[in-house]
């Protein structure tokens, strides 16, 4: 997919107050570790994440969307009223309904003729509502869309620590100590055909491809029923993960270039979807990209699922990391496997 008249506006975020460390996580897992002769540092050392961020307990998920969305709006002195579509893309929601994007539409000010809902895609949600977005400016549906998110790590953590001491099991660590490295934080990007606000960056366009044969590597319940059947657990295959996320990148990372016509040294930038350690080296390596052209916020604010990619590059932008005319690449990757990535100009 190409695009001739779709920019990045602006983008907000907002960061969890709370920093979490891993020595405060092992601390927690002290028990588990005796058990099973661990020693501490493990999570650390297998992650590459010294910190994470968590919203207070009583924290809504649509106060933090609202106060990225509000960040961004105000950075590309564009008026709500403006705003054609509202799509909120987390994992994390608030209701089974209404969509968790009324609450932020309500609080943002978004008009009534505006189309306001939620998309889920594990930590692919806001580049889908990027996309979504995009080619509705591109048909001249609208002129101006704002994709909002908002992650809580904080349930999901606490739930599975209980589990790990519970179950003291090697198998359950492994399974679990992904769930570790969780983050929280909120993030918006502002997308407008160029006609209202500030220009910002040209969205050039992007390609999706999926390995769904590998939907049971990682995943989080409950299920939808109703009542439910569990409680929240999350698993992770991470080696499994790794190994066929890698695969399904490298090849949606050749895709990218032979769409956008990017030369071999091209793009000149790149934020990835913010795992770890491993998961950095790998897909680096695997698509032929030295480690300078990466910039990367996992080892302190660890893996905040659909918020990544966005906070990381407007972090980078903030920091001179990325200059006017890169050629950048988002890449990310969410269970299912599903991958999408996107080029932008700075």
């Amino acid at each position: 997919m190409r695009y001739a008249n779709v920019n990045i506006a602006a983008i907000g975020y907002e960061l969890a107050p709370n920093v979490v460390t891993a020595e405060d996580i092992e601390t927690r897992l002290a028990p588990l570790y005796t058990t099973l002769h661990l020693k501490p540092g493990q999570l650390e050392q297998l992650t590459g994440i010294q910190e994470s961020r968590y919203w207070d307990p009583d924290f809504k998920l649509s106060q933090g969307a609202i106060l990225a969305g509000r960040k961004a709006l105000n950075k590309a002195g564009v008026d709500p009223r403006q705003i054609d579509m509202l799509v909120y893309g987390a994992v994390c929601r608030e209701n089974l309904e209404p969509a968790t994007a009324c609450a932020v539409a309500d609080g943002l000010g978004i008009g009534s003729q505006a189309q306001v809902y939620d998309i889920s895609n594990a930590c692919l949600g806001m580049l889908n509502g990027m996309i979504q977005v995009a080619n509705a400016i591109a048909l001249g549906q609208i002129q101006a869309g704002l994709v909002v998110s908002c992650e809580s790590c904080r349930q999901i953590v606490d739930s599975t620590i209980e589990r790990m001491l519970a179950a003291g099991s090697m198998d359950v660590f492994k399974h679990c100590v992904a769930t570790m490295t969780g983050g929280s934080g909120a993030a918006a990007v502002l997308l407008t055909n160029g006609a209202i606000g500030r220009k910002g960056h040209r969205l050039l366009g992007g390609v999706i491809r999926n390995a769904v044969q590998h939907h049971g590597l990682c995943t989080w319940g409950p299920d939808t029923g109703i009542p439910a059947t569990a409680p929240h657990v999350m698993n992770t295959d991470s080696v499994g993960v790794l190994q066929n996320g890698v695969k399904l990148g490298r090849e949606t990372f050749q895709d990218l270039r032979r769409e956008l016509d990017w030369q071999a040294d091209q793009p000149d930038k790149v934020v990835c979807h913010q795992v770890g350690a491993a998961h950095q080296s790998a897909i680096l390596g695997a698509i032929g990209l030295p480690a300078d052209k990466d910039f990367s916020t996992f080892r302190y604010l660890g893996n905040i699922g659909t918020v990544s990619i966005i906070v990381t590059a407007a972090i980078a932008d903030e920091r001179g990391f990325l200059q006017s005319g890169d050629q950048v690449g988002f890449l990310g990757i969410g269970s299912g496997l599903n991958c999408l990535m996107l080029g932008a100009e700075w």
